[in-house]
């Protein structure tokens, strides 16, 4: 399944959250972990996304609804490189 997202990015630490550095799903976040609405795409769902690479569902997020994704990065520069834009993301299992 393909579906069309609205990315985002985000990082650890510096976009709210629990400021643990983990995910929802309890591990680490950062580059190849994203936050979905789980009721749109499961949380521990494989996924590669276009431009981005592979990634697992791993957490959620207040502003994440529907067909919003937010990519984990490492850091904020590289979080707020992302800006807002369409992706392919090919559901994996």
């Amino acid at each position: 399944r393909v579906l069309t997202m609205i990315a985002t990015g985000y990082a650890p630490f510096a976009c709210g959250g629990s400021r643990t550095g983990r995910t929802a799903t309890g591990i680490k976040a950062g580059y190849g972990t994203v936050a979905v609405d789980p009721r749109y795409i499961p949380l521990g769902t494989r996924l590669y996304i276009e431009g981005y690479g592979y990634a697992i569902a791993a957490d959620t997020g207040g502003d994440i609804k529907g067909n919003r994704i937010d990519l984990g990065h490492d850091t904020y520069q590289q979080a707020k490189r992302v800006g807002v834009r369409k992706v392919k993301v090919y559901i994996l299992d």
